[in-house]
Protein backbone atom coordinates (compact mmCIF):
# COMPACT_ATOMS: atom_id res chain seq x y z
CA UNK A 1 0.00 0.00 0.00
CA UNK A 2 3.29 2.17 0.72
CA UNK A 3 4.20 1.84 -3.35
CA UNK A 4 0.67 2.88 -4.27
CA UNK A 5 0.28 5.72 -1.99
CA UNK A 6 3.48 7.10 -3.07
CA UNK A 7 2.77 6.62 -6.66
CA UNK A 8 -0.35 8.51 -6.55
CA UNK A 9 1.03 11.41 -4.59
CA UNK A 10 4.76 11.63 -6.66
CA UNK A 11 1.98 11.24 -10.20
CA UNK A 12 -0.17 14.48 -8.58
CA UNK A 13 2.92 16.52 -8.08
CA UNK A 14 4.75 15.86 -11.35
CA UNK A 15 1.04 16.05 -13.41
CA UNK A 16 0.29 19.84 -11.92
CA UNK A 17 4.00 21.01 -12.24
CA UNK A 18 3.77 20.16 -15.75
CA UNK A 19 0.15 21.02 -16.42
CA UNK A 20 1.75 24.49 -15.20
CA UNK A 21 4.22 24.63 -18.02
CA UNK A 22 1.81 22.79 -20.17
CA UNK A 23 -1.01 25.47 -20.16
CA UNK A 24 1.34 28.63 -19.97
CA UNK A 25 2.71 27.48 -23.11
CA UNK A 26 -0.93 26.72 -24.57
CA UNK A 27 -1.81 30.56 -23.29
CA UNK A 28 1.32 31.99 -25.00
CA UNK A 29 0.79 30.18 -27.93
CA UNK A 30 3.90 27.86 -28.46
CA UNK A 31 3.28 24.92 -29.36
CA UNK A 32 3.85 21.71 -27.07
CA UNK A 33 5.29 18.60 -28.45
CA UNK A 34 5.19 16.54 -25.46
CA UNK A 35 3.42 16.22 -21.96
CA UNK A 36 5.16 13.11 -19.86
CA UNK A 37 4.75 11.89 -16.83
CA UNK A 38 7.90 10.30 -15.83
CA UNK A 39 11.77 10.05 -17.86
CA UNK A 40 13.24 7.80 -20.06
CA UNK A 41 11.98 5.57 -22.20
CA UNK A 42 8.11 6.25 -23.27
CA UNK A 43 5.51 2.80 -21.87
CA UNK A 44 2.72 4.04 -23.16
CA UNK A 45 2.10 7.23 -25.07
CA UNK A 46 -1.01 8.37 -27.51
CA UNK A 47 -0.69 11.83 -29.88
CA UNK A 48 -3.45 14.17 -29.63
CA UNK A 49 -3.76 17.43 -32.17
CA UNK A 50 -0.28 18.57 -31.90
CA UNK A 51 0.91 17.35 -28.87
CA UNK A 52 2.08 13.66 -27.44
CA UNK A 53 1.19 12.53 -24.13
CA UNK A 54 3.33 10.00 -22.41
CA UNK A 55 3.77 7.95 -19.39
CA UNK A 56 7.86 6.88 -19.16
CA UNK A 57 9.52 4.64 -17.54
CA UNK A 58 11.14 6.55 -14.79
CA UNK A 59 8.49 7.85 -12.01
CA UNK A 60 10.36 11.01 -10.49
CA UNK A 61 9.70 13.56 -12.68
CA UNK A 62 8.15 14.54 -16.34
CA UNK A 63 8.74 17.15 -18.97
CA UNK A 64 7.36 19.16 -21.57
CA UNK A 65 8.78 19.68 -24.70
CA UNK A 66 8.25 22.39 -26.42
CA UNK A 67 8.93 23.66 -30.21
CA UNK A 68 11.81 25.29 -30.48
CA UNK A 69 12.61 25.09 -27.00
CA UNK A 70 16.51 23.87 -27.30
CA UNK A 71 19.09 26.86 -28.87
CA UNK A 72 20.09 24.05 -31.21
CA UNK A 73 16.44 23.61 -32.80
CA UNK A 74 15.57 24.49 -36.54
CA UNK A 75 12.90 26.22 -36.30
CA UNK A 76 10.10 27.17 -39.46
CA UNK A 77 7.56 29.03 -37.04
CA UNK A 78 8.89 31.49 -35.19
CA UNK A 79 5.71 32.76 -33.44
CA UNK A 80 5.02 28.93 -32.16
CA UNK A 81 8.67 28.57 -30.92
CA UNK A 82 9.66 29.10 -27.55
CA UNK A 83 13.06 30.79 -27.97
CA UNK A 84 11.49 33.20 -30.43
CA UNK A 85 9.00 34.63 -27.25
CA UNK A 86 9.09 37.86 -25.24
CA UNK A 87 11.27 37.43 -21.99
CA UNK A 88 8.05 37.96 -20.03
CA UNK A 89 6.40 35.07 -22.04
CA UNK A 90 9.35 32.88 -21.73
CA UNK A 91 9.20 33.54 -17.71
CA UNK A 92 5.74 33.08 -17.15
CA UNK A 93 6.02 29.54 -19.12
CA UNK A 94 8.77 28.34 -16.36
CA UNK A 95 7.27 30.20 -13.50
CA UNK A 96 4.24 28.39 -14.18
CA UNK A 97 5.27 25.21 -13.08
CA UNK A 98 6.30 25.63 -9.45
CA UNK A 99 3.24 28.50 -9.41
CA UNK A 100 0.82 25.22 -10.01
CA UNK A 101 2.54 23.07 -7.15
CA UNK A 102 1.82 25.86 -4.57
CA UNK A 103 -1.52 26.89 -6.28
CA UNK A 104 -2.58 23.05 -5.82
CA UNK A 105 -1.39 22.91 -2.06
CA UNK A 106 -4.04 25.42 -1.17
CA UNK A 107 -6.54 23.43 -3.34
CA UNK A 108 -5.67 20.45 -0.96
CA UNK A 109 -6.03 22.51 2.31
CA UNK A 110 -9.40 23.76 1.34
CA UNK A 111 -10.33 20.30 0.34
CA UNK A 112 -9.01 19.55 4.03
CA UNK A 113 -10.29 22.32 6.04
CA UNK A 114 -13.93 21.79 4.38
CA UNK A 115 -13.82 18.59 5.37
CA UNK A 116 -12.86 18.60 8.80
CA UNK A 117 -9.45 18.66 10.76
CA UNK A 118 -8.97 17.65 14.56
CA UNK A 119 -8.98 20.29 17.48
CA UNK A 120 -7.95 19.84 20.49
CA UNK A 121 -10.19 21.77 22.84
CA UNK A 122 -8.19 23.92 25.63
CA UNK A 123 -8.98 21.17 28.63
CA UNK A 124 -6.44 20.46 30.65
CA UNK A 125 -5.51 16.82 31.60
CA UNK A 126 -2.95 17.61 33.80
CA UNK A 127 -1.48 19.96 35.93
CA UNK A 128 2.08 20.34 36.71
CA UNK A 129 3.42 20.53 40.49
CA UNK A 130 4.62 23.24 41.76
CA UNK A 131 4.48 24.79 38.24
CA UNK A 132 2.09 28.58 37.75
CA UNK A 133 -0.86 26.84 37.18
CA UNK A 134 -0.71 24.78 39.88
CA UNK A 135 -0.13 28.08 42.35
CA UNK A 136 -2.80 29.81 40.88
CA UNK A 137 -5.11 26.54 41.27
CA UNK A 138 -6.08 25.96 38.07
CA UNK A 139 -7.38 21.82 38.08
CA UNK A 140 -7.51 18.74 35.47
CA UNK A 141 -10.84 19.21 33.70
CA UNK A 142 -10.88 23.31 33.36
CA UNK A 143 -11.59 24.16 30.51
CA UNK A 144 -10.07 27.86 29.59
CA UNK A 145 -12.54 30.26 27.95
CA UNK A 146 -10.59 33.51 28.10
CA UNK A 147 -7.01 35.11 28.39
CA UNK A 148 -7.04 38.45 28.70
CA UNK A 149 -10.67 38.55 27.05
CA UNK A 150 -9.44 37.22 24.41
CA UNK A 151 -11.77 34.10 23.40
CA UNK A 152 -9.58 30.85 22.84
CA UNK A 153 -11.55 27.98 21.42
CA UNK A 154 -8.60 25.65 20.84
CA UNK A 155 -4.98 24.24 22.82
CA UNK A 156 -3.08 25.80 19.92
CA UNK A 157 -4.68 29.03 20.25
CA UNK A 158 -4.17 29.10 24.12
CA UNK A 159 -0.61 27.76 24.02
CA UNK A 160 0.49 30.47 21.34
CA UNK A 161 -1.18 33.35 23.83
CA UNK A 162 1.10 32.25 26.46
CA UNK A 163 4.34 31.60 24.79
CA UNK A 164 4.51 34.99 23.52
CA UNK A 165 3.62 36.54 26.98
CA UNK A 166 6.19 35.38 29.79
CA UNK A 167 6.56 37.06 32.79
CA UNK A 168 3.19 38.95 32.27
CA UNK A 169 0.74 38.60 35.22
CA UNK A 170 -2.75 37.18 32.84
CA UNK A 171 -6.39 37.11 33.12
CA UNK A 172 -7.68 33.70 32.76
CA UNK A 173 -11.45 32.70 32.52
CA UNK A 174 -11.92 28.78 33.30
CA UNK A 175 -14.45 26.83 32.96
CA UNK A 176 -15.13 24.49 35.63
CA UNK A 177 -18.08 22.17 36.41
CA UNK A 178 -20.50 24.60 34.64
CA UNK A 179 -19.06 27.74 36.62
CA UNK A 180 -16.83 30.70 34.80
CA UNK A 181 -13.70 31.41 37.76
CA UNK A 182 -11.24 34.16 36.75
CA UNK A 183 -7.68 33.52 37.53
CA UNK A 184 -4.51 35.13 37.86
CA UNK A 185 -1.70 33.25 35.92
CA UNK A 186 1.86 34.27 35.13
CA UNK A 187 3.83 32.48 32.59
CA UNK A 188 7.50 31.64 33.73
CA UNK A 189 10.22 32.44 31.60
CA UNK A 190 11.72 29.20 29.76
CA UNK A 191 14.09 28.31 27.37
CA UNK A 192 13.43 25.91 25.26
CA UNK A 193 14.36 24.88 21.28
CA UNK A 194 12.58 25.89 18.10
CA UNK A 195 11.67 24.32 15.33
CA UNK A 196 15.35 24.93 14.02
CA UNK A 197 16.99 24.07 17.00
CA UNK A 198 17.42 27.31 18.27
CA UNK A 199 17.40 28.70 21.71
CA UNK A 200 14.49 31.07 22.59
CA UNK A 201 12.11 32.17 25.36
CA UNK A 202 8.69 31.25 26.05
CA UNK A 203 6.19 31.56 28.63
CA UNK A 204 4.43 28.21 30.39
CA UNK A 205 2.52 27.85 32.38
CA UNK A 206 2.45 23.90 33.65
CA UNK A 207 -0.06 22.30 31.69
CA UNK A 208 -0.85 19.01 29.25
CA UNK A 209 -3.90 19.32 27.18
CA UNK A 210 -6.82 16.31 27.41
CA UNK A 211 -6.16 14.64 24.05
CA UNK A 212 -9.47 13.11 24.40
CA UNK A 213 -11.22 16.56 24.22
CA UNK A 214 -11.10 16.90 20.09
CA UNK A 215 -13.66 18.24 18.00
CA UNK A 216 -13.90 18.14 13.95
CA UNK A 217 -13.39 21.86 12.81
CA UNK A 218 -15.07 22.40 9.39
CA UNK A 219 -14.85 25.34 7.73
CA UNK A 220 -16.83 27.09 4.91
CA UNK A 221 -16.00 27.40 1.56
CA UNK A 222 -14.88 30.90 1.64
CA UNK A 223 -13.32 30.61 4.80
CA UNK A 224 -11.61 27.33 4.20
CA UNK A 225 -9.96 29.31 0.96
CA UNK A 226 -8.34 32.05 3.31
CA UNK A 227 -7.33 29.88 5.45
CA UNK A 228 -5.52 27.36 2.74
CA UNK A 229 -3.58 30.55 1.57
CA UNK A 230 -2.30 31.51 5.03
CA UNK A 231 -1.50 28.24 5.28
CA UNK A 232 0.40 27.81 2.17
CA UNK A 233 2.32 31.14 2.70
CA UNK A 234 3.37 30.04 6.13
CA UNK A 235 5.08 26.80 4.65
CA UNK A 236 6.57 28.53 1.84
CA UNK A 237 8.16 31.43 4.46
CA UNK A 238 9.21 28.49 6.58
CA UNK A 239 10.61 26.22 3.41
CA UNK A 240 12.99 28.94 2.33
CA UNK A 241 14.39 30.43 5.92
CA UNK A 242 14.97 26.63 6.49
CA UNK A 243 17.07 26.37 3.16
CA UNK A 244 18.71 29.93 4.40
CA UNK A 245 19.23 27.91 7.79
CA UNK A 246 21.19 25.22 6.54
CA UNK A 247 23.54 27.38 4.58
CA UNK A 248 24.11 28.48 8.15
CA UNK A 249 24.80 25.40 9.60
CA UNK A 250 22.03 26.62 12.42
CA UNK A 251 19.68 23.34 10.82
CA UNK A 252 21.45 19.91 10.08
CA UNK A 253 21.83 18.61 6.99
CA UNK A 254 20.39 15.38 8.39
CA UNK A 255 16.84 17.35 7.77
CA UNK A 256 17.16 16.90 3.64
CA UNK A 257 15.03 13.63 3.14
CA UNK A 258 14.37 11.84 -0.75
CA UNK A 259 11.98 9.76 -2.70
CA UNK A 260 12.74 6.74 0.12
CA UNK A 261 11.74 9.25 3.13
CA UNK A 262 8.16 10.71 0.86
CA UNK A 263 7.27 7.18 0.10
CA UNK A 264 7.77 6.02 3.95
CA UNK A 265 5.72 9.05 5.25
CA UNK A 266 3.27 9.03 2.22
CA UNK A 267 1.86 5.41 3.47
CA UNK A 268 1.78 6.46 7.00
CA UNK A 269 0.24 9.77 6.84
CA UNK A 270 -2.42 7.65 4.25
CA UNK A 271 -2.83 5.23 7.45
CA UNK A 272 -3.68 8.05 9.73
CA UNK A 273 -6.80 9.46 7.08
CA UNK A 274 -7.10 11.55 4.64
CA UNK A 275 -6.95 14.75 6.37
CA UNK A 276 -3.26 13.95 7.25
CA UNK A 277 -2.30 12.26 3.59
CA UNK A 278 -4.07 15.00 1.33
CA UNK A 279 -1.91 17.49 4.39
CA UNK A 280 1.70 15.99 3.60
CA UNK A 281 0.89 16.11 0.03
CA UNK A 282 0.12 19.53 0.58
CA UNK A 283 3.58 20.19 2.18
CA UNK A 284 5.61 18.36 -0.35
CA UNK A 285 3.80 20.14 -3.26
CA UNK A 286 4.97 23.55 -1.58
CA UNK A 287 8.45 22.16 -1.34
CA UNK A 288 8.51 20.92 -4.60
CA UNK A 289 7.17 24.36 -5.92
CA UNK A 290 9.74 26.45 -3.94
CA UNK A 291 12.62 24.34 -4.45
CA UNK A 292 11.98 24.30 -8.17
CA UNK A 293 12.13 28.57 -7.82
CA UNK A 294 15.92 28.41 -5.98
CA UNK A 295 18.56 30.12 -8.78
CA UNK A 296 19.93 27.13 -9.65
CA UNK A 297 21.31 26.02 -13.23
CA UNK A 298 18.77 23.20 -14.72
CA UNK A 299 15.86 23.94 -12.55
CA UNK A 300 12.78 26.52 -12.98
CA UNK A 301 14.80 29.00 -10.98
CA UNK A 302 17.97 28.80 -12.66
CA UNK A 303 15.57 29.18 -16.17
CA UNK A 304 14.06 32.41 -14.85
CA UNK A 305 17.46 33.89 -13.78
CA UNK A 306 18.95 33.46 -17.56
CA UNK A 307 15.89 34.92 -18.43
CA UNK A 308 15.94 37.88 -16.36
CA UNK A 309 19.39 38.55 -17.63
CA UNK A 310 18.78 38.28 -21.17
CA UNK A 311 15.97 41.27 -20.29
CA UNK A 312 18.49 43.57 -18.48
CA UNK A 313 21.39 42.83 -21.18
CA UNK A 314 18.24 43.20 -23.83
CA UNK A 315 19.94 39.90 -25.44
CA UNK A 316 20.11 36.16 -24.61
CA UNK A 317 22.53 34.56 -22.27
CA UNK A 318 25.75 32.80 -24.36
CA UNK A 319 24.45 29.06 -24.82
CA UNK A 320 28.41 28.39 -23.55
CA UNK A 321 27.47 30.35 -20.31
CA UNK A 322 24.36 28.63 -20.24
CA UNK A 323 25.71 25.28 -20.74
CA UNK A 324 28.92 25.66 -18.54
CA UNK A 325 26.17 26.55 -15.61
CA UNK A 326 23.80 23.68 -16.23
CA UNK A 327 26.82 20.97 -15.55
CA UNK A 328 27.03 22.92 -12.33
CA UNK A 329 23.96 22.46 -11.70
CA UNK A 330 23.61 19.17 -12.55
CA UNK A 331 26.36 18.49 -10.35
CA UNK A 332 25.07 20.33 -7.13
CA UNK A 333 21.16 18.52 -7.75
CA UNK A 334 23.39 14.95 -7.53
CA UNK A 335 25.22 15.73 -4.61
CA UNK A 336 22.04 16.84 -3.46
CA UNK A 337 20.68 13.40 -3.98
CA UNK A 338 22.96 11.58 -3.26
CA UNK A 339 23.09 13.21 0.05
CA UNK A 340 19.28 12.97 0.75
CA UNK A 341 19.69 9.14 -0.17
CA UNK A 342 22.43 8.94 2.32
CA UNK A 343 20.18 10.31 5.01
CA UNK A 344 17.39 8.05 3.86
CA UNK A 345 19.16 4.93 4.53
CA UNK A 346 20.39 6.03 7.60
CA UNK A 347 16.86 6.46 8.61
CA UNK A 348 16.08 2.92 7.39
CA UNK A 349 18.72 1.19 9.11
CA UNK A 350 18.66 3.20 12.34
CA UNK A 351 15.07 4.43 12.88
CA UNK A 352 14.27 7.59 15.11
CA UNK A 353 17.75 8.27 15.16
CA UNK A 354 19.42 11.50 14.19
CA UNK A 355 23.09 11.23 12.90
CA UNK A 356 25.55 14.03 13.28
Amino acid sequence: MNFIYAIILFGFLIFIHEFGHFLAAKISGVRVLKFSIGFGPKVIGKKIGETEYLLSAVPLGGYVKMYGEEPTDEVIDETRSFKHQPVYKKIFIVFAGPFFNILGAVILFWIVFVHGVPVIKPVIGEVMKNSPAYMAGLKTGDKIVEIEGQKISNWFDMAQFIQQNPNKNLNFKIERNGEIIQLQITPQEKEVKNIFGEKVFVGQIGIKPDEKAVFIKKENPLSALKISIQRCYEIVELTYLTIVKIFQRVVSTEVIGGPILIFQAAGKTAEQGMVSFLSFAAIISINLGVLNLLPIPVLDGGHILFFLIEAVRRKPVSEKFIAVSQKIGIALLVALMMLAFYNDILRLLHPGKMFR
